[in-house]
């Protein structure tokens, strides 16, 4: 059976456009000319049932995410209303701060004001969609994989931990540390695997000392930072497996005047304190000091959200397929199309 994303590979375009042409909305006239050609070619019958079920609904999504001022958030946040927008969607933003009860009160919202769908980026633990499954909801988890049978999205953390940690070890760094977030947040554990992948291929160790769990703040990263500076055997570099956490590393080699070293050979210092590598997962979302040492990782969170919100489309345009798992490369040169894992 011919699927919208059939059409929209056809015509080129994305499913959301698909579906604004077979909605009447308004799109650029040789756009909604290939979607016409290549519904005719194709041969695509709208699923009637599917469109039935969804005008049940209210025309509204929820995007659930676990901190709506850290910038990576936000621009995950803009990718989703652009697709969702454009089809003629609307999105309720829910912030949760990373904690499951108000997670669970935005999810029984969502349920109960029967939006169409749900986009979430799950606490810690394991988020409660069986609620939503149950009445026929369609959920697309981003960022963070969950046990749930449902359509993800994902970066390749493990890819990503490992490359901003090969760019530490590029410097001339050896003893190095990793802060990362919560031990069940599946962000966190995989990038933190490919901290310990990359010191293994150089034949290095990774003390547990060396691993650090906190919160994915500012905070977090300041306290774990802080308490790594002051134990003995300090590291000579610090990897933070996001924007936030890489904020609360540099202020804290900043409140301890320990200056930024780009390399190994420049440690030496004449504040008596040695000098300490950064490395980054993510941009840094605002000015902290000079940035020109630190090792940065960019992330492309905006097409994370486009991705995502483009599979709930497809789901809601009557999609029916097991549950897919989309891996993107996460860096925005790279994320031009889709890996299926």
């Amino acid at each position: 059976m011919t699927r919208i994303v059939d059409v929209a590979r056809q015509a080129g375009v994305s499913t959301a456009t698909v579906s604004r042409v077979l909605n009447g909305k308004t799109v650029r006239p040789e756009l909604a000319t290939a979607v016409h050609a290549a519904v005719a070619e194709l041969g695509y019958v709208p699923d009637r049932t599917a469109r039935s079920l969804r005008r049940r609904s209210s025309d509204v999504v929820a995007l659930v995410l676990p901190d709506v001022e850290n910038p990576f958030f936000t621009a995950v946040a803009r990718g989703v209303e652009d697709v969702a927008q454009q089809a003629g969607y609307s999105v309720v933003l829910c912030n949760t701060d990373d904690d499951p009860a108000k997670e669970a009160r935005y999810l029984d919202v969502a349920e109960h004001e029967n939006m169409a769908g749900v986009l979430i980026a799950a606490a810690p633990g394991a988020p409660p969609l069986g609620n939503l499954l149950a009445r026929g909801r369609a959920v697309v988890a981003l960022d963070r994989a969950v046990r749930d049978d449902v359509d993800q999205v994902t970066f390749d953390n493990a890819a990503l931990g490992r490359r901003a940690t090969r760019s530490l070890l590029d410097r001339g760094f050896r003893r190095i540390a990793c802060v990362t977030g919560p031990r069940e947040t599946s962000t966190a554990a995989q990038r933190a695997e490919g901290w310990r992948a990359a010191l293994a291929e150089e034949g290095l160790d990774a003390p547990d000392e060396l691993l650090i769990h906190a919160n994915f703040r500012v905070d977090g990263g300041y306290a774990a930072t802080a308490g790594l500076l002051d134990a003995a055997g300090a590291p000579d570099a610090v990897l933070a497996t996001n924007n936030l956490v890489g904020v609360g590393a540099l202020r804290a080699l900043a409140d301890r005047r320990v200056p930024l070293a780009g390399s190994a050979d420049d440690r030496g210092t004449a504040t008596g304190s040695a000098a300490t590598g950064v490395g980054i997962v993510g941009d840094l979302p605002f000015a902290t000091s000079r940035t020109d040492q630190v090792a940065l990782l960019p992330l492309n969170p905006r097409g994370l959200g486009v991705t995502a919100a483009e599979m709930l489309l497809e789901r809601l345009d009557g999609l029916d397929s097991p549950a897919r798992h989309v891996v993107l490369d996460g860096t925005p040169a790279a994320d031009a199309g889709r890996v299926p894992a």
